[in-house]
């Protein structure tokens, strides 16, 4: 399974390095493509170098700082048109452990044909699942990240338990027919916009549970504006949806053995 690990950045020079590194390492067989959207710090020379000693190692350099959706759609069709059979979304800051992909993608590939997530279209690093964890967050991100994920649930009737989580796997086939290239949001909206997309296609979804770490360099990019567009967006879903909530759809599975890699 040809596997491409996408990591957007802006401004991620302290991570950059770090992160590659540690990516490579649990996974040599994966390539990396850093998306870099114009970043002032000098974090896309640093990937071009990266990439100029390692050859499985790309970049795409983007003039602008345009949202995490815009780097994602343009990231994941640069991915199928190389032919990739897996892509994998993956933040640049460490919050996402490449020590726990190769367990995220043993479940797309039907590694244990005892897992009942074997074969899965969209595999999901999850939080807020039995064995999953946060580190290092404040009592606010906590809530928001939490309450987030309720709302959407709740408002979309979508089974994921971290539908705003942003460690997640999915298969090349799985992109075309949700039609990625067709979402609009941006920030961690994206994230829940391809999630709802993959459920209401009838792909099979899976959650795993990871251990996120926050970031120990480097600043978040979350913001108030992408709270705003997350929420108006998903009630805006949920009652354009409500026709077609109750149509049958395969149920989530969940990989409820502690996280690997913490």
């Amino acid at each position: 399974m040809r596997t491409l690990v996408i990591i957007p950045t802006y401004n991620e020079r302290e991570n950059i390095g770090p992160i590659v590194g540690r990516l490579r390492a649990s996974v040599p067989e994966a390539d990396v493509l850093i998306v870099d959207d114009g970043s002032p710090d000098g974090t896309g020379e640093l990937a071009d170098a990266l990439a100029a000693t390692d050859g499985n190692v790309f970049v795409l350099h983007r003039t602008a700082k345009e949202g995490l959706g815009a780097a994602y759609r343009e990231g994941i069709r640069w991915a199928l048109d190389a032919g990739y059979d897996a892509v994998v979304e993956m933040d640049a800051d460490g919050s996402h452990q490449p020590e726990q992909l190769p367990r995220l993608l043993d479940a797309v590939r039907g590694h244990d044909a005892a897992d009942p997530t074997a074969g899965a279209d969209l595999v999901l690093g999850s939080r807020w699942v039995p064995g999953g964890s946060v580190v290092n967050w404040p009592a606010s991100r906590r809530l928001i990240s939490r309450g987030g994920s309720t709302y959407s649930r709740l408002m979309l009737g979508v089974p994921i338990r971290d539908i705003t989580g942003g460690y997640r796997v999915f298969t090349a086939e799985a992109l075309r027919r949700i039609r990625f290239e067709q979402t609009e949001s941006q920030g961690y909206c994206f994230q829940i916009d391809m999630a709802r997309r993959a459920y209401e296609a009838g792909l099979a979804v899976a959650e795993v549970p990871i251990t996120f770490v926050e970031r120990e360099r480097g600043s978040s990019k979350m913001s108030s504006g992408i709270v705003v567009e997350a929420m108006a967006r998903v009630t805006l879903w949920g009652i354009t949806g409500l026709p077609h909530r109750f149509r049958h759809r395969e149920p989530v599975q969940v990989v409820s053995e502690p996280a690997q890699g913490a």
